[in-house]
């Protein structure tokens, strides 16, 4: 077992725990009875969902995450520079904090990152990959948050960073609705001081044969990353899911402008949850919806910022202008 790093330079908090939370079981009572059924994608990312998104992350039809990070290793030193002072990078939904390490390096290397603040819902993997990046970089300070959006904008509202960069990345933003993604946005506009700012990664509109192939790869690795979600069910709260009998779907709405993902299962079936005392029917066809990833125009883009009562200081794009990164600051 790796050496846990010295305690001087690592904080962990936050309410998320690696057990079955009230919030999950609730979550699973009411969308699996309502008409239509949905589950939140946010209980995507156990340990197994987290591993199995690293694997989407590799594979050629899901180009979002090399778009992202070609334009951060291209503008990596020039999005630095906008941050000439002592700043906390602070992510959202950090991963595995790969594409997050070019901009920890050059902040580092320019002395003036103050501490990384990494936050995810999944405790364990937070914290693995906390130890990794101290390891790696032996004058890093990490306060790690495990916990939901929310715990962030607690966070922010109590720093008193000379300057912030809060990172969003890999197009998280898109899980959101649009209207949500600008309303949260706003809580994050109040939290912030005069040198801070919004680094988003947002991917863009395009052809929908791209972006349902990027959603539907057919090693069927993003199959199991949704399937997941029924494996957790059983695992966690007594379950009958057959895994076997759902069929992941991806769909492209053109005129919303999201790829919308679904369980579907392939007959007529009853499922017990049994630590839940409930029972799920599901009829020949009937779906779970499990996600939507909402993609964005460069007017929308604008108007996400303005609407978050921000400004689009700039914004970056990979050589295909497949994706978007870009920086939002208080107007």
């Amino acid at each position: 077992m790796a050496p846990s790093p010295p305690q001087e330079r690592f904080t962990l908090i936050g309410s998320a725990v690696e057990e079955p939370s009230g919030a999950f079981a609730e979550n699973i009572a009411k969308g699996l009875t309502a008409s239509p059924k949905s589950l939140p994608c946010a209980y995507f990312y156990d340990r197994l969902g987290s591993r199995l998104f690293e694997a989407i992350c590799e594979l050629p039809e899901y180009y979002l995450t090399r778009a992202e990070e070609a334009i951060l290793r291209a503008h990596t030193e020039e999005i630095a520079g906008l941050f000439p002072f002592s700043t906390d990078l602070i992510e959202l939904g950090s991963g595995n904090a790969a594409k997050t390490r070019l901009l920890i390096e050059v902040f580092l290397r320019q002395d003036r990152l103050r501490r990384y603040v990494p936050l995810d819902i999944c405790r364990s993997v937070l914290q693995e990959v906390s130890y990794d990046l101290l390891r790696t970089y032996p004058t890093l300070n990490v306060l790690a948050i495990a916990g939901d959006y929310r715990e962030a904008v607690d966070y922010l509202g109590a720093s008193d960073a000379p300057a912030k960069l809060i990172l969003w990345l890999g197009s998280n933003i898109g899980n959101l609705e649009r209207q949500d993604a600008a309303n949260f946005l706003v809580r994050i506009r109040a939290a912030l001081g005069p040198r801070d700012g919004v680094l988003v990664g947002i991917d863009l509109r395009k052809e929908p044969a791209v972006l349902e192939a990027a959603y539907d790869d057919p090693c069927g690795v993003t199959a199991a990353f949704n399937r997941n979600l029924l494996a957790r069910v059983n695992a966690e709260f007594g379950g009958h899911f057959d895994l076997r009998t759902f069929r992941h779907r991806a769909h492209y709405d053109v005129d919303v402008g999201r790829v919308e993902m679904y369980l579907v299962s392939d007959r007529k079936q009853h499922v017990a949850i049994d630590r839940l005392g409930i029972g799920i029917s599901f009829a020949a066809g009937e779906a779970i919806h499990t996600e939507n990833s909402y993609k964005y125009s460069a007017a929308e883009v604008e108007n996400l910022a303005s609407t978050s009562g921000m400004r689009l200081q700039q914004t970056w794009f990979d050589a295909e202008n497949r994706f978007s990164l870009n920086l939002f600051i208080p107007s």
